[in-house]
């Protein structure tokens, strides 16, 4: 009976957001007198009044959810969308105009960086504030001291004022604060992205022991960080709930897909040669985006029109993630090449046989260079986009086929 009872404490629901809304003006002034009259009339955003006036919007709008123990909850969007309003709101900087956030036992965040930190005191001195803040004891913090100075890796300038910090030493210190003081709800912002790689994976593991036993909301731009510790997805647009679920991959997909632009970018021309069509050979698509299944065969059709060029031209493919990381060359070797160089129109297909690309979306860029000199005639950003269909929810850049034998 005692361990079923353990068990419903567990996952106890931490943070419940119900019905939340906030909304900003455009312009000070106008900001100012809105708040003037808001003060006289007596009227505090209550659900009869939740109209916009003139230069108003709303950062965030009718958000709900509720978030338990052992569950992180990956907030993603692009900027503007209203997560960093949203997280402001659930630390308590900032009042809602409509609705309420419930929130159980101690919470750690790291918002912004250098929050929470007073610039003038040293590193311990803003240890002992911040563990105070969290309604901690200076016993309890003098037994988490040494810990939290030896995970942020500060102990030579553990008594030198916070202010001269690097960005990545308030980093480590915040990070360690929130995380050694065992909080029940941690709040975590892109503020992990400052800190070095050997940081990063030290704060990862942390992440994974100390999960079982509070509530995460992790904020990041960074999909496979989102995928890598996040058990469920809120997708913000403009300050509305576009997803939420436990569904992490189709979250992302739906994130890349924002940002997707259906034309291509030439970024360097000298005029000699013209792309006239560049397109990805499939039978299957997904919004227009060109879909190939694992394994299959990745094939391309480009067309172009020379103007008064030599015939030794270079063509070369970079394929790019879903964090625009460059991860594949194609290229056209022009010694053992079956292309006709000759003609005034130049078109080819390229083929990519048993494709090993992980499931998501791809971009491609096309260069053509002086085959001798790769002096480049042409560059073209995002002239393909293709997405890679697989069953397995995996966000790392190659999935590879590999066969395991028996000793």
């Amino acid at each position: 009976m005692s361990e079923d009872r353990s068990m419903v404490a567990d996952k106890e629901v931490l943070v419940k957001v119900e019905g939340l809304s906030k909304k900003f003006c455009k312009d000070l002034k106008t900001s100012l007198w809105y708040g003037v009259k808001d003060l006289i009339s007596g009227v505090r955003g209550s659900a009869d009044d939740r109209e916009l006036r003139p230069k108003e919007f709303w950062a965030v709008k009718d958000i709900n959810f509720e978030l338990r123990r052992g569950e992180c909850l990956g907030l993603i969007g692009h900027n503007g969308a209203g997560k960093s309003t949203l997280l402001k709101i659930l630390n308590g900087l900032i009042n809602p105009d409509a609705g309420k956030v419930t929130i159980k036992g101690r919470v750690g965040a790291l918002i912004e960086l250098g929050a929470g930190f007073n610039p003038i005191l040293s590193g311990r001195e803003n240890i002992y504030n911040n563990g105070a803040i969290l309604g901690f004891s200076r016993k309890e913090i003098d037994s988490k001291l040494e810990e939290i100075i030896a995970f942020a890796e500060l102990e030579e300038f553990i008594d030198m004022p916070v202010q001269h910090y690097s960005s990545g030493m308030k980093v480590r210190l915040g990070f360690a604060v929130a995380a050694q003081m065992e909080p029940d709800v941690m709040i975590i912002d892109e503020v992990l992205a400052v800190g070095d790689m050997g940081f990063m994976l030290k704060c990862f593991k942390t992440i994974d022991t100390i999960l079982p036993h509070t509530a995460i909301i992790f904020v990041s731009h960074s999909m496979p960080m989102v995928s890598r510790i996040c058990s469920q997805i809120i997708l913000l647009d403009t300050g509305n709930i576009v997803y939420k679920g436990d569904d992490v991959g189709k979250a992302i997909d739906l994130y890349y897909k924002k940002f997707i632009q259906n034309s291509s970018n030439v970024v360097f021309d000298d005029g000699t040669i013209e792309l006239l069509d560049a397109k990805i050979v499939s039978d299957e698509h997904n919004d227009n985006i060109p879909l190939i299944r694992w394994d299959e065969t990745l094939k391309f059709y480009l067309k172009f029109k020379r103007y008064n060029l030599e015939n030794n031209l270079i063509f070369i493919l970079v394929l790019f993630d879903k964090e625009q990381r460059p991860i594949a060359h194609l290229n056209h070797n022009d010694e053992n090449s079956k292309i006709d160089l000759k003609k005034e129109i130049i078109e080819f297909f390229i083929e990519h046989k048993n494709l090993q690309l992980s499931k998501g979306f791809y971009s491609v860029d096309i260069s053509v260079y002086k085959a001798k000199t790769r002096e480049p005639y042409l560059k073209v950003k995002g002239a393909f986009l293709f997405q890679v269909s697989h069953e397995i929810e995996i966000f790392p850049s190659f999935l590879l086929a590999t066969d395991f034998f028996d000793v």
